[in-house]
């Protein structure tokens, strides 16, 4: 059997255009992940999507979630670990299982950035997070630390402060990169303090952080600060190791597209953060994915592959 369309990834990018896709008749199957959900599921309160003053990113990604499956969509809760699209029709394996499909929808997204800290990996889940929303009611009454400048780091501060003592924010440069409106919050708000032109050189701690070493970068002098916890929110890199030299990437690893989703394999097609390195919205990556999946059916019937 052959696919009609693969979508593989399940944030706002994989979940619209599953959406799509099945009231298309597609029949598509959506690999959407052992951990689906996408960004959002680290996301605090989203009030900038449509239809919604306020909801929280995980709420959000299951209103998707529920949606695509009461159209009937099949949904493989697994990992794609490896794809070959020299060939086809395209290969896409998931362990020793092996897919075959005439078309393919890349909605992988972005992960997390880390510090690259000497202690930081090790006391993840130990006082290091990169998940607010997943973590911050376990800082209840501490003070913890955010490094970042967007919007995510933002985000993240405003969460915290529900929960903990206090909330210092860790910036290498003298303004932030966030948003106006975020940026007013986040300076407006007492419990919230920021220390400029500084970086975090290392965490401190044996079983639970209890503090972080930083350095001003103007200066060089360093110092101790102490915190309970450490919420990094620098940005995302994109989740294509399985594409590289087979599709073509730009030099951060964005998936290069042209008509909007079309990559450089006919009939592969790229929504969402995977290749969107400007915009970075829940509402854009939706776009993307309805455009993928338009373009899948378009391709389809000029194959003659449907009617």
């Amino acid at each position: 059997m052959v696919e009609k369309v693969i979508i593989v990834g399940s944030g706002p990018a994989g979940y619209t255009a599953a959406i799509y896709a099945s009231r298309d008749n597609l029949d598509p199957l959506l690999i959407r992940g052992k951990e689906y959900g996408g960004q959002l599921m680290l996301t605090s309160a989203v009030e900038n999507f449509p239809a919604f003053k306020s909801i929280l990113g995980p709420d959000l990604m299951q209103a998707m979630d529920d949606q695509v499956s009461q159209l009937g969509t099949r949904m493989l809760n697994d990992d794609v670990t490896r794809v070959d699209l020299s060939a086809y029709p395209y290969s896409i394996f998931v362990g020793d299982t092996e897919y075959k499909t005439y078309t393919l929808i890349i909605a992988t997204g972005a992960r997390a950035r880390w510090l690259g800290l000497k202690n930081e990996l090790r006391l993840v889940g130990k006082g290091v997070s990169g998940c607010a929303v997943c973590d911050g009611p376990l800082f209840r009454g501490k003070d913890v630390i955010v490094v970042g400048g967007g919007d995510s780091a933002m985000e993240d501060s405003l969460y915290l402060t529900k929960f903990a003592k206090s909330v210092k924010i860790v910036h290498r440069r003298n303004e932030f990169k966030a948003s106006k409106i975020m940026q007013e919050r986040v300076l407006k708000n007492e419990k919230i303090k920021v220390i400029w032109n500084s970086e975090v050189t290392d965490v401190m701690g044996d079983n639970n952080v209890i503090g972080v070493r930083l350095r001003n970068i103007d200066t060089g002098n360093e110092k101790t600060e102490g915190c309970g916890g450490l919420f990094v929110a620098i940005g995302h890199d994109p989740s294509t190791e399985l594409f590289k030299g087979q599709l073509d990437l730009d030099k951060n690893g964005y998936i290069i597209t042209h008509d909007n989703v079309k990559t450089s394999k006919e009939g592969v097609f790229a929504a969402g953060d995977v290749q969107d390195h400007m915009y970075k919205q829940a509402v854009v990556a939706a776009g993307w994915g309805c455009m993928s999946a338009i373009s899948t059916r378009k391709l389809l019937e000029e194959k003659g592959i449907i009617k």
